[in-house]
């Protein structure tokens, strides 16, 4: 099955602490259902000091559920995705309010 959401697309969170925040999505993780999204989810993580490395509270982008993401069409709206066979036989997705190919 194709997935809906990749690395690189710019989602919006629908629920949640961080609903109404976008992003772009960094890591997806299809055997959890999940992503990590750039800003998004943010947990702060304590950090022992090294030789090369400052230590102190870094902030870190936590995983989230795919269920409560969307993805963000040419208008900036959120919209779902459907998939189509083209012309030349490829197989793209494309964004449900406008139509066009993602």
């Amino acid at each position: 099955m194709a997935a809906k959401l990749r690395k690189g697309d710019k989602v919006v969170v629908l629920t949640g602490k961080d609903k109404g925040k976008q992003g772009e999505i960094t890591a997806v993780m299809p055997k959890d259902n999940k992503a990590v999204v750039e800003g998004v989810n943010m947990a702060i993580r304590h950090q022992r000091q090294t030789a090369n490395a400052q230590g102190g509270r870094t902030p870190k982008a936590m995983p989230i559920d795919l269920s409560n993401l969307s993805l963000i069409d040419a208008n900036g709206k959120a919209t779902r995705v459907g998939f189509r066979i083209e012309a030349d036989g490829t197989k793209v997705r494309f964004a449900k309010t406008t139509g066009e190919a993602i």
